[in-house]
């Protein structure tokens, strides 16, 4: 099947009304109808302001970027990403043209 492969990253701690954003993500693509997503945390990493943030034992601040990631069609691609862009969720995304297949 043909798809996309979208791909968001954010701030783990970004909030959207009392919500992590991730979840806001992962919850609007269930409700189109997306069969799955996933959110990866990084264990370090640093955005276009150059600010290296790392995970250590005692830091608290939960400011690491995640990744959250869908295999979809092209509409729901976009559909996605005009909810984000609608609700002004601060994020960078990347669509890849994607192969994929389900195995029973």
């Amino acid at each position: 099947m043909q798809g996309i492969y979208l791909k968001f990253y954010l701030h783990e701690n970004h909030r959207h009304h009392h919500q992590l954003a991730y979840e806001w993500l992962l919850e609007q693509a269930k409700s189109l109808g997306i069969h799955g997503g996933s959110a990866f945390k990084a264990i370090a990493g640093f955005g276009r302001h150059g600010v290296l943030h790392e995970d250590h034992f005692f830091e608290l601040a939960n400011d690491l970027p995640v990744e959250v990631v869908f295999v979809v069609t092209e509409a729901q691609a976009n559909h996605l990403l005009n909810l984000a862009e609608e609700n002004r969720i601060p994020l960078l995304y990347v669509k890849i043209p994607v192969d994929y297949g389900i195995f029973p």
